[in-house]
């Protein structure tokens, strides 16, 4: 989990966290990785001092950490095909207008009807909340990780354009993070690059649009660009003294909501999940280590979630062949993350087992009981009990008891391990979340707590609205007092404020 000092490389983590980033945006894996590469070589060839480097690289690295936030929002625009339409974004997100109308026309509703396909393109072309979504959640999360406020600020301004066209705020020049500026053309020549297009003629065509004029002319002076970012060459380039994370259990909490953001239906899932694990691991009379380190994987076990369209996670009906393969794919990738990184493989393994089954029935690797270790039987049937309790597209929450029973009939059935089914219905036995402090909910009334979780679990304002008994009109006032009370601006960012304090349980 870490180096001979207990600590955990801050590089490292984010390192892993590029690569699931590069699953959700589909771009191929290590694209994040060469991109802070090559936004390093630039800063170094602007002469930045060595933190500014650092920092540099964190943005590089993290710069789409926000992604997950309107994933599901953009995935109801996009229809079929999210895949396809990420791959064809990617490279005019900082081009001009008649390159991005020409990949929404490719790419958005092509399975709809042909009307509702033009208000698709047309609210896509319009959304500005979804990149300003992006930006606030970026920033968030990166505050959780403890990283410095430059790389806080930057990912708060992570598509501005050196013209004043970009999001959220329309910086321009150098009132946009230097950080910023150095990312953007990183990442836009290594797709270019990846694509075998030529990177100088698109910086000569965006530079003083999208670029900083500055910044394409340290890229002509070097004298070689960093090709496919290999994982120790990222940790190379960290510039010294090596920095070390000060809290691991809340960086994989922020990861954790990092990963649960991306569908309505999975917010707070993952430390509900961490919740029960704890307390069964507990009653089974684990050791404090062992304790904590099922608690650490409980919190990343979905990690290669991201990787998995919202077309499918969010689907109402049954799953056809090909996505039940996509699905089950997903504990696959949380493995192959956490295990790339030094200070995490640790967990990818017991990570990874949470759809396990003791009968050999589960996925990804098929194992029985006598391959799969005490935590990781407590983990699957934590995180079936978890997921019975919460509604889902195809069926609504189960109660308590509806749950445990069902929990009980799978053990019988010889699909969960039956003294891991036991402790964890102990452990069921209370809240499955601690319970909330006035103190960390932003002086928010019960009232706007109840509009905050709605809007949290995805519900438009008519829908709160008729939950509540209350206009539509009320709800908006609402909506704005939270937003100014807890500090946000984009319905995303108010969601991750609920998850972070733990308000959908």
């Amino acid at each position: 989990m870490a180096d001979a000092d207990g600590k955990v490389r801050i590089t490292e983590l984010l390192a892993s966290l590029s690569l699931a980033t590069d699953l959700a945006t589909f771009q191929p894996l290590g694209h994040g990785l060469s991109t802070s590469l090559l936004a390093v070589a630039l800063a170094e060839q602007m002469g930045y001092p060595p933190e500014q480097v650092r920092a540099v690289q964190q943005v590089a690295l993290l710069r789409f950490l926000g992604c997950t936030s309107d994933a599901a929002n953009a995935a109801r625009m996009v229809g079929d095909g999210e895949g396809a339409h990420y791959t064809a974004m990617a490279p005019v997100l900082m081009g001009g207008s008649a390159g991005m109308l020409r990949a929404l026309a490719a790419t958005v509703g092509v399975s709809q009807p042909f009307p509702r396909r033009l208000r698709s393109i047309a609210a896509m072309l319009t959304d500005t909340e979804g990149l300003a979504a992006h930006c606030e959640v970026g920033a968030m999360l990166a505050r959780r990780l403890g990283l410095s406020e430059a790389v806080v600020v930057a990912l708060g301004h992570a598509y501005e354009r050196w013209d004043g066209k970009g999001h959220p705020d329309g910086l321009s020049g150098e009132a946009i993070p230097p950080e910023v500026r150095i990312a953007v053309v990183a990442r836009d020549a290594d797709l270019v690059a990846r694509n075998g297009h030529d990177v100088g003629a698109l910086l000569a065509a965006r530079r003083g649009k999208a670029y900083d004029p500055v910044v394409v002319g340290a890229y002509a002076r070097l004298a070689t660009v960093p090709g496919d970012g290999a994982w120790e060459e990222v940790l190379d380039a960290e510039p010294a003294p090596v920095t070390y994370l000060d809290d691991l259990d809340g960086a994989l909490a922020a990861v954790a909501d990092f990963v649960d953001i991306k569908s309505p239906w999975t917010r707070g899932h993952s430390p509900r999940v961490a919740d029960l694990a704890e307390g069964a691991a507990t009653a089974a009379g684990l050791g404090p280590e062992d304790v904590r380190r099922l608690r650490r994987a409980a919190l990343v076990h979905d990690l290669g979630r991201v990787g998995v369209e919202n077309a499918i996670w969010d689907k109402p009906g049954p799953l056809a062949t090909g996505d039940w393969e996509k699905v089950r794919l997903h504990s696959y990738l949380t493995q192959r993350i956490l295990a790339r990184c030094e200070a995490l493989a640790a967990l990818a393994d017991l990570a990874a087992s949470h759809h396990e089954r003791v009968d050999g029935s589960g996925y990804h690797r098929a194992v029985t009981a006598d391959q799969i270790p005490l935590e990781g039987r407590i983990l699957a049937a934590a995180d079936v009990m978890a997921a019975l309790l919460a509604e889902r597209p195809h069926r609504p929450g189960l109660e308590p008891e509806a749950a445990r029973a069902v929990l009980t009939s799978e053990a019988h059935e010889g699909l969960l391990d039956r003294a891991a089914v036991a402790w964890v219905i102990a452990a069921s036995g209370g809240p499955t979340s601690p319970p909330v402090r006035s103190e960390v909910v932003g002086g928010l009334t019960p009232r706007e707590l109840e509009v905050l979780c709605h809007l949290a679990r995805g519900s438009t304002n008519r829908l709160v609205a008729e939950a509540l008994f209350i206009s539509p009109k009320t709800v908006g006032r609402h909506v704005e007092n939270i937003y100014a009370k807890i500090g946000v601006s984009t319905r995303a960012g108010a969601t991750m404020f609920a998850m972070e304090n733990r308000l959908l349980g």
